[in-house]
């Protein structure tokens, strides 16, 4: 059985990934000649930093892999406990596990999502990071939360998947943390088939630099913490249904990042990519 509204795709969806596949340039990367001119992964990039207020935002291939991206970038690994809720969706916790860390549940609240009491009764000297996920599109206790993290020296980094859109006194989820992320699969509030995106204030959280696109830890020179072994699979491609919207509609069409509607959900994805790899500057 189909989730409301997922078969509905217009016009303009299918233009912008005609536009890529006339192209024949599906890498996010350089054929500046035979591209036409779309930079898709690039003004969906922009797009959603515009709409939520962050400064930068990187696209990758899933919202698994940008909670896995996460954690690597903010330094999370073994030895390493993170206060992850209950209720979510396993890839939340998986990416902690990937990490090499432990993942701790803290309860919930009215919100569904956790609650301050709980986060501060499972606080140990291992704490890394609280690890918010804003469920079903609500709004955790940012301002308790964010007193703790303060109080004990804990990162704060949001997961906020099913949240695009929704706000906390007047500002976007995913923009309170040290790093904030959304996912953008079939089942998603706006969708690209699959994908996802990283959010931060400064780049260099991200671990920013021209010959990599893919957020990894401040020394790009180690291997992440984790101790995963590294592939290719992190990037978005250029495929034209990563604008942001139910399949790929841009914003000259009309269409907001924050404006059509989805269902919940949430896939399971666990790649990174090489931060080794020589790949010749991006335009997109």
């Amino acid at each position: 059985q189909r989730m409301p509204g997922t078969e509905l795709f217009g016009e303009e969806e299918k233009k912008e990934v005609m536009d890529v596949l006339n192209s024949g340039v599906l890498f996010r990367f350089n054929h500046d000649a035979q591209r036409q001119g779309h930079w898709k992964a690039k003004d969906f990039e922009n797009e959603v930093a515009k709409f939520t207020g962050a400064k930068h935002a990187l696209a990758v291939s899933s919202g698994s892999t940008a909670v896995n991206s996460m954690l690597a970038a903010c330094g999370v690994g073994y030895g390493d406990e993170v206060i992850v809720p209950p209720f979510t969706y396993i890839a939340t916790i998986e990416a902690v596990m990937l990490a090499g860390a432990l993942p701790v549940f803290a309860e919930i609240d009215d919100t569904l999502c956790m609650s301050a009491e709980g986060i501060r009764a499972v606080i140990s000297p291992k704490t890394k990071a609280i690890l918010l996920v804003h469920m079903c599109g609500a709004a955790a206790d940012l301002d308790g939360i964010m007193a703790i993290c303060k109080e004990h020296g804990i990162m704060l980094i949001e997961d906020s998947a099913q949240a695009l859109g929704a706000s906390y006194k007047g500002k976007m989820l995913g923009t309170y943390g040290r790093m904030g992320s959304f996912s953008y699969d079939f089942f998603k509030i706006n969708t690209c088939g699959e994908g996802g995106i990283v959010m931060r204030r400064r780049p260099r959280t991200l671990g920013y630099r021209p010959a990599v696109r893919g957020p990894w830890p401040r020394s790009h020179r180690q291997q992440p913490r984790h101790g995963t072994a590294p592939d290719h699979g992190h990037q978005l491609p250029d495929r034209g249904d990563q604008r942001g919207d139910r399949s790929g509609a841009n914003a000259e069409a009309g269409v907001h990042p924050g404006k059509a509607t989805r269902a919940q959900g949430h896939h399971p994805s666990t790649t990174f990519q090489d931060p080794g790899s020589a790949v010749p500057p991006p335009h997109g």
